[in-house]
């Protein structure tokens, strides 16, 4: 399959979530920045492993833990091929994106940096890329540098080489903006920053589910993604570090599991990536996340992306002619996702109405306050498109904003 020939008939066939009706209204599911749905083969996946192998892993001799065990490897290692890390060691399972980025945070300026060191973020950020910094200023006394973003919603490599400085310890950026959509040039920003022996730790969130990410070929330092935005389960998420990083970092949080022996006089740690994985495994969660994983591969990156562009070029041109229509963000450079604003419509008014017309959109900040500080307002709607939906429901989505727009004009 590729391209304009996905049969998103059949694909959809497999979201049970999709057949249903919201207030009598066929369900238009235009949420999937904020969370993905789930194909039969995750859903299936999940019952399976409680029915046949559920077991506490690494520490059992009996069958069953071995059993769940190798399927928790296994999914290691689909996520260190679907990303193409060096090594299945460098694959960290975490609880999501934001505790991927909060593990970095606090191991990092834990252990590599002083009162004063820097780090540099964009305006962009979401929270989850803001906040554990912050907090890392307040423990260690490190400072945050923020990188300008233009109207079109876009970052310069410029304004990035001015901030660094010999206290610039490490660059930590988004891939794809929730927001605005833009794909930033994540390779220029690592191969500026690795001219300076600075780091750099990419937030894939937003752009894992959608086209192909190759760590080596990137080579970023560090990535983090989440589960549930591509398709798994909720309450899992990847951390990806260079194998010789995660070794210089200490753990982040302790317990069983990332130790090697525990004495009241002394601990040691155990071999990556154990050493930060604390606690029993979201076994369950990493099974049906590699579930996902085959699932999206079996359908192909290259054609999700293509797909992809084509929904939200069309949604764009059938946006675009909606009197009142402000679309935040218009990088060249875009995923799947448009943030919008119809006349002085309250954007919380406008997706309260489109969800009694069966709508699903996200309404507010997006938790990305800085960013709309940026812009002068309060939240947008925003429209987020995943590769099972198709043009009638951007139809729908247009004629219901006109509708909306009508009854509160």
């Amino acid at each position: 399959m590729s391209g304009m020939y996905l049969n998103i008939e059949e694909i959809r066939k497999d979201f049970p979530i999709l057949k249903q009706e919201v207030y009598g209204k066929p369900l238009v599911y235009l949420d999937n920045a904020a969370t993905t749905q789930k194909p039969l083969p995750v859903i299936r996946k999940i019952e399976e492993v409680y029915s046949t192998i559920n077991a506490n892993i690494h520490r059992g001799v009996h069958r069953l833990s071995q059993l769940a065990t190798e399927s928790h490897e296994e999914a290691r290692k689909t996520v260190q091929e679907y990303i193409n890390a060096a090594s299945s060691n460098e694959i960290i399972f975490t609880r999501g994106a934001t505790e991927s980025i909060n593990l970095i945070a606090s191991s990092f300026c834990k252990s590599q940096c002083r009162p004063g060191d820097e780090i540099i973020l964009t305006t962009m950020e979401h929270h989850a890329n803001i906040v554990p910094w912050q907090l890392q200023e307040d423990n260690t006394g490190i400072k945050i540098q923020v990188v300008p973003v233009t109207e079109k919603g876009e970052i310069h490599l410029e304004d990035i080489e001015e901030l660094i400085s010999s206290k610039t310890r490490l660059i930590s950026l988004t891939h794809i903006s929730n927001v605005l959509g833009t794909i930033n040039p994540v390779s220029d920003v690592i191969k500026l920053a690795h001219n300076y022996n600075i780091p750099v730790l990419l937030d894939a969130a937003q752009s894992v589910q959608h086209i192909p990410i190759d760590v080596q070929s990137l080579n970023c330092d560090f990535l983090a993604f989440s589960s549930h935005k591509m398709y798994g389960p909720t309450g899992i998420g990847i951390l990806y570090g260079k194998e010789q990083w995660l070794e210089k970092l200490p753990p982040y949080q302790g317990g069983g599991e990332m130790i090697a022996h525990v004495s009241f006089q002394k601990t040691t740690f155990n071999e990556l990536p154990f050493k930060f994985e604390a606690g029993t495994p979201d076994y369950v969660g990493s099974t049906a996340l590699a579930e996902a994983i085959h699932y999206i591969n079996n359908i192909g990156l290259s054609s999700i992306n293509q797909y992809e562009k084509h929904l939200l070029d069309y949604a764009t041109r059938k946006l675009s002619l909606i009197d009142g229509m402000q679309i935040i963000g218009t990088s060249e450079h875009k995923s799947s996702v448009i943030s919008f604003l119809v006349g002085g419509i309250h954007p919380y008014d406008m997706g309260m109405l489109l969800d009694r017309l069966g709508i699903a959109v996200r309404t507010g900040h997006h938790c990305a306050q800085p960013l709309m500080e940026v812009f002068g307002i309060e939240g947008t709607l925003r429209a987020s498109f995943a590769f099972y939906n198709t043009e009638e429901e951007i139809d729908i989505l247009v004629a219901g904003i006109e509708k909306v727009a009508k009854m509160l004009s």
